[in-house]
């Protein structure tokens, strides 16, 4: 896995994308489910929150693109470990998968035609079941 943030405090979403950790933020708290003391004494949910609509790290394009895909606000919640720390790891994660994946733009279909080799074969392919099925019935004579 590839270190979601880098050393200047920021995170590389793309190659021409870094969004600074301060624009990011962290909520904890208290994991559901079963766990015992642990769980109940221990703040290991992470709750990761970005303002898409007002973040001055964006573009106008990007802007516009993510508020389409994503909404104004993306939240990311993360309570698979029981380390706060790897919890927080992988919000930053999920959030660079999300954010990235909002971005990618398709690329167009290019209409194709089959070649002609590949029309004769067919055909021919088709002659040929077409024949084999017909040996297979009887003869009828009238």
């Amino acid at each position: 896995m590839s270190p979601p943030a880098d050393d200047e405090g920021v995170v590389r979403v793309t190659s021409s994308l870094r969004i600074p950790l301060s624009e990011l933020q962290f909520r904890f708290g208290p994991s559901g489910g079963p766990g015992g003391q642990h769980a109940n004494k221990v703040n290991t949910r992470v709750e990761l929150r970005f303002d898409v609509a007002g973040s001055p790290a964006l573009g106008p394009n990007q802007r516009a693109r993510l508020i389409e895909r994503i909404g104004p606000e993306l939240r990311v919640v993360v309570d698979d470990e029981r380390s706060q720390i790897r919890n927080r790891q992988l919000a930053v994660e999920r959030f660079r998968e999300r954010m990235a994946a909002g971005l990618h733009i398709e690329k167009p279909r290019r209409p194709t035609h089959p070649s002609r080799g590949a029309k004769e074969r067919r055909l021919t392919a088709k002659r040929q079941q077409s024949e084999r099925k017909r040996s297979r019935r009887p003869d009828i004579e009238d």
